[in-house]
């Protein structure tokens, strides 16, 4: 029997479905990391900003000894301009995005995922650093970074995003069905500490048609609520007029934060919104 192909293979697999040039890393020259070998341009980006504990994969002449001098562990500085480098990852864990409507589309959480690994996979050939946002463990460059979250994506998170470094770069992805409020407060104090990035909604196309009619039970992915209608159709424009208000909500957090909205089908080519995702988080380098 043939195993299941696991998260970081089909990740790699949709990537190698993109464009030969995109593929290419466009940004190759950005890709060496100028600052760990002698950066020769002064000013912004080249300043210490905080001490991190030394990860597998750090280089010995990163360590700062006289710190690490003060304490049991090794540490290792972090500059403005690697932080410029880093992009997080939030995966929504919300029992909301388990929902597929048909047995030929893929539920929400299980495309995020894909989508979510897909585009580290890109960032790092490129050279960038990836991670998760729910993660204590810095961003990270390599195959280490992507076996960490893989796994991590792999096991399911349950916790909203962390307070991200200064000037990364973050990637939300999710339905945005629940109450946005906590996603307002991440994404605000984000931007005061000059992080950009993408809000990227992920919806079933039931969930943009509404095509029910007649007598229906509606009932939430816990199990929990249920609604039992004889005249579902009754319920379309007010459940669209929500929808739409809700999209200019989160399309107006974008525009405020400066990060940028976008959403995407379930039917649609997840090729298409790797695409998308990929040029959103690269303009915002």
């Amino acid at each position: 029997m043939t195993p299941n192909p696991t998260l970081r293979s089909r990740a790699e697999a949709l990537v190698e479905r993109l464009p030969p040039l995109l593929a290419q890393a466009r940004h190759l020259a950005a890709s060496v990391e100028l600052g760990e070998h002698g950066r020769r341009k002064p000013g912004q980006g080249d300043a210490f900003w905080q001490f991190r504990p030394a990860q597998p994969g750090d280089p010995a002449y990163r360590i700062d000894w006289r710190r690490s001098a003060r304490s049991d562990h090794h540490y290792v500085q972090e500059k403005e301009w690697q932080a410029a480098q880093s992009v997080l990852f939030w995966v929504d864990p919300a029992a909301s995005m388990d929902f597929a409507s048909s047995p030929d589309l893929p539920e929400k959480g299980a495309l995020a995922r894909l989508i979510a690994m897909a585009l580290a996979v890109l960032l790092v050939r490129g050279g960038e650093r990836v991670g998760l946002a729910t993660s204590a463990a810095p961003a990270g460059r390599g195959e280490l970074a992507l076996s960490r979250m893989e796994a991590a994506l792999a096991s399911g998170q349950d916790a909203g995003p962390s307070d991200l470094p200064a000037r990364s770069r973050a990637v939300f992805l999710s339905d945005f069905l629940a109450d946005t409020a906590a996603i307002t407060r991440a994404v605000t104090r984000a931007a005061d500490r000059g992080v950009t990035g993408v809000l990227f909604q992920l919806l079933d196309p039931i969930e943009e048609a509404f095509p029910f009619r007649g007598r229906m039970i509606f009932e939430d992915m816990t199990g929990h609520l249920e609604h039992d209608t004889t005249e579902a159709h009754d319920l379309r424009d007010r459940y669209l007029d929500r929808l739409a208000a809700r999209k200019s909500e989160l399309a107006e957090l974008a525009r405020h934060t400066g990060w940028q909205f976008h959403t995407h089908h379930s039917g649609d080519a997840d090729s298409a919104a790797l695409l998308w995702l990929y040029h959103a988080i690269e303009g915002h380098r």
